[in-house]
């Protein structure tokens, strides 16, 4: 018999009439498929191991055949009886059957390479969409489909014609049905009399009582009695639901493919269709969703260097890589990661309506609704987790609505200068705390979490934790012009910032007082005054660095060019000033308060001989951070030592000169300092074993800051070299090394 019909159909193809032919053989296929369902009783039978898939192939093949053969955007009688007699329709129940078993695989094989082969549009039909939108229903229900690879097929056709023409989104959506078309009015109400007499036909096991169109319980009583709404729903699957549901996918390509058509999907150029994709589909509340699931299914604790391990992950290669330490959680940290990638890589590509609801849509019911409460809850696991984790979102963002969203999250929305006395009950409060909790573990999870918002490209963050403080230069002493000479000012003991440290000590000072700075024509210090105040700045006493072959101030320098160069590229679209604004002698002086921020970075960097040397690392690299931004303001007030700060001000400089002079006192009450400083240096940097000693807190402070000393200079070097931005960048100024 199939020899017989392969020859009906050659004979069909090359005939002199081909539309009569041809429809005649794509009916007897139809018919064939039909008859099985009326003469077979084996309902073992695969599928594929009848002659259903071949007649669907034949079916295709004349469908593009007869394309090919008529005037453009004309249907042809095939087409047309396959539109008229619901062909698609009968195939989703049967489908939906699973009978023969397999039968739904061949189905969504049939759907995906019609739409994908057939030119004339049929989307746009209501015997087309309406079956494309019950078959998507029938995916996507159950996580490891066996149809799961011919479903994100079937999906990768619609989200292509949608790409296409975007309007369609709201006929495979919604189930519009267009009246345009010529052809339109010749589409069937009622059942063909082939599909009725598959409905008539019963499953062996089922009791058939369901007769209306599409219906399935004649083929399988255990499924549900089928409706024919025409709408997708927002309620129930369709072609949103089912890719998110291919995207969990436990096969890496099927999930990757899903994840694509979603893009897709998103990115449509359609005002009305991302209007419609945002206010009538789930779209935005799945992708959030899933987002929490995978939130939520992390263990309660995670430690830090762990989440920062899997710093990289990618939405194209969400799986922990397989060369890092195994720890608990780690495949399930590696997948919400990878989607909180993904999510923010749709955002920076989809249409700007979709891209500022799906971001709200993270901010909202992540950030706010699960972060927040974490953040701030008593349990200091749960503060330490949560901050951790929210430091490596930042580290991944890349989108602007979704970094505006975080940051506005993070630092709130109102950007006024606060009072010294102020204490907000804000998330940023609550966080700037943190980075002076008594766990220092805690502290140092916020303080990278600061560090990460300040590497990213929104101005607002800078402006809200430092700028808006320094504005109009509070800092700087009014009514008194500035020295024309060292000498002319307050002596040094009479200096609250210099008192602390060189009277009664037997330790000179590194470096006599400097003669008067120069300045250049803009009236900032030259910045060889800049560098040798603070190389010269720690006492030659607790420097060890001249005494080992290592990475010294020129090294520092060259780092820093790149950072700063790094920064400047990010800040350039924000068109600040390259100079501070003059001041008004006449103006009286106000109140200055540093800001919350940076008062407690001041506050931290007292304490470097306290602290353990993990967290001084974590402090003096975000007040690094902040030195490398090129605003004349942050400039002046954390790398010019010879501004005249007003009464009651402390700049960095200053807190540093007060730490040198409590570090005066201290050294003398430690017995062989100087090697001891050395042998502490050679245990940081793995020369020799890290046994323990006395005062190790200590002398560990005293390496950080000389270090950090250096890396001030190098980056006021980088920020105005004496010879231009090209030259002379590894050679520090005469006599220091």
């Amino acid at each position: 018999m199939l020899s017989r019909l392969g020859a009906l159909l050659q004979e069909a193809v090359g005939a002199r009439e081909p539309s009569i032919d041809l429809l005649e053989a794509f009916v007897e296929h139809w018919k064939g498929i039909t008859n099985y369902y009326i003469e077979s009783t084996d309902e073992n039978t695969p599928a594929k191991k009848t002659d259903i898939p071949w007649r669907l192939r034949q079916m295709l093949d004349i469908l593009a055949y007869e394309e090919r053969q008529q005037a453009a955007g004309e249907a042809g009688p095939c087409l047309e009886y396959l539109l008229q007699h619901k062909i698609l329709e009968t195939l989703c129940t049967l489908g939906k059957a699973e009978y023969p078993p397999g039968m739904r695989q061949q189905v969504f094989q049939f759907f995906s390479k019609v739409l994908a082969q057939v030119q004339h549009p049929l989307l746009h039909y209501l015997n087309v969409h309406r079956p494309v939108q019950k078959l998507l229903r029938l995916g996507g229900t159950v996580p490891g489909s066996l149809t799961e690879k011919e479903e994100v097929q079937f999906t990768t056709v619609l989200c292509s014609k949608i790409q296409q023409d975007p309007a369609l989104l709201t006929y495979i959506l919604e189930g519009k049905k267009t009246v345009s078309r010529k052809k339109a009015s010749r589409e069937a109400t009622v059942l063909p009399r082939e599909a009725a007499s598959i409905k008539d036909k019963e499953h062996p096991h089922s009791k058939a009582t369901d007769r209306g169109p599409g219906g399935a319980q004649a083929l399988n009583p255990q499924l549900p009695a089928e409706t024919d709404e025409p709408g997708g729903g927002t309620g129930e699957s369709n072609l949103i639901t089912s890719l998110i549901g291919l995207c969990k996918s436990k096969k890496g390509r099927v999930a990757l493919k899903a994840q694509e058509n979603l893009l897709l999907l998103v990115s449509v150029a359609s005002q009305a269709a991302a209007t419609f994709l945002v206010q009538s589909s789930p779209c935005c509340p799945a992708i959030v969703e899933h987002l929490c699931q995978l939130y939520r299914s992390l263990p309660t604790f995670l430690d830090p260097a762990d989440i920062a391990a899997l710093e990289g992950i990618s939405w194209r290669l969400p799986s922990a890589p397989s060369d890092e330490a195994s720890f608990p959680g780690k495949e399930a940290l590696a997948a919400f990661l990878g989607w909180f990638d993904y999510c923010d890589h749709l955002i920076r590509e989809a249409h700007t309506v979709v891209s500022d609801a799906l971001a709200k849509a993270v901010a909202e019911k992540l950030f706010v609704e699960i972060l927040q409460p974490q953040l701030l809850h008593v349990s200091e696991q749960s503060v330490l987790t949560s901050t951790a984790l929210l430091a490596a979102m930042v580290r991944q963002l890349r989108s602007a609505a979704l970094l505006r969203e975080a940051a506005a999250f993070l630092l709130g929305k109102d950007q006024q200068a606060a009072a010294p006395e102020d204490s907000p009950h804000t998330l940023c409060a609550h966080l700037i705390k943190h980075c002076d909790h008594l766990s220092d573990e805690i502290s140092i999870a916020t303080l990278r979490l600061f560090e990460e918002l300040l590497q990213k490209p929104h101005e607002q963050i800078i402006r809200s934790l430092v700028l808006c403080h320094l504005e109009g230069r509070p800092y700087v002493a009014r009514g008194s012009p500035e020295p024309e000479s060292y000498e002319d000012t307050p002596d040094l003991e009479e200096d609250p910032y210099f008192t602390d440290g060189f009277l009664d000590s037997g330790f000179q000072r590194s470096a006599q007082p400097p003669p008067a700075p120069a300045t250049n024509p803009d009236g900032r210090t030259a910045v060889t005054e800049i560098v040798n105040s603070f190389l010269c700045l720690v006492p030659e006493e607790a420097k060890t660095s001249a005494f080992l072959e290592e990475t010294g101030y020129d090294t520092y320098v060259h780092d820093a060019y790149g950072l700063f160069q790094e920064c400047s590229s990010r800040v350039a679209p924000w068109g600040w000033p390259l100079g501070p604004p003059p001041l008004d002698p006449q103006e009286p002086e106000r109140p200055f308060f540093e800001g919350h921020f940076l008062r407690m970075l001041f506050d931290r960097m007292s304490r470097i001989l306290e602290q353990p040397y993990s967290l001084n690392l974590q402090v003096t690299s975000v007040l690094s951070r902040l030195a490398l931004f090129p605003h004349p303001l942050i400039h002046e007030y954390l790398l010019d030592p010879y501004i005249n700060l007003a009464p009651g001000c402390r700049s960095l400089f200053s807190v540093l000169v007060r730490v040198i002079g409590d570090l005066m006192q201290r050294i003398q009450r430690v017995p062989q300092f100087p090697g001891k400083l050395l042998l502490v240096r050679r245990q940081l940097m793995g020369q020799v074993p890290g046994e323990q000693l006395d005062h190790q807190t200590l002398l560990q402070g005293v390496v950080v800051l000389e270090e950090f000393c250096k890396e001030l200079a190098a980056i006021a070097f980088v920020k105005f070299p004496p010879h231009g931005p090209h030259l002379h960048l590894a050679k520090p100024p005469e006599g220091h090394v």
